[in-house]
């Protein structure tokens, strides 16, 4: 069993920046992790994933070049450091883990275990 705790949410002007943190226990080794955020009476929308290594990453266009995944494997923590946020980047913000063979990063089938989520607003 996996368990993860996201924290580092608030609220902040647009333009500015916040770090989430999302701490890992239980069997982690080799997952691959992501960030997923889901805003009011939308679907939850792929973020961020980074491999278990911590070689590989990719991101939404919406926030490439404005957002950075990493973790720490010695630590078991997941990060996203988010930059100029929108108004749009409004939403929660939820810390996932997957095993390395479990299909497309991108969607959330993808991966059985999951955090509670962290609460992001962004003020014009």
């Amino acid at each position: 069993q996996v368990q993860l705790v996201e924290s580092g949410g608030g609220l902040v002007q647009a333009g500015g920046s916040l770090r989430l943190s999302c701490a890992a226990s239980g069997r982690t080794f080799g997952l691959g992790m992501a960030w997923f955020r889901q805003a009011p009476g939308e679907e939850r929308k792929f973020v961020s994933y980074i491999s278990g290594s911590g070689g590989s990453t990719f991101y939404a266009d919406s926030v490439k070049g404005r957002f950075t995944i990493s973790r720490d494997n010695a630590k078991t923590t997941l990060y996203l450091q988010m930059n100029n946020l929108k108004v749009e980047d409004t939403a929660v913000y939820f810390c996932t883990a997957r095993p390395p063979t479990a299909g497309n990063f991108a969607y959330t089938a993808a991966y059985p275990y999951w955090g509670q989520g962290t609460q992001v607003t962004v003020s014009s």
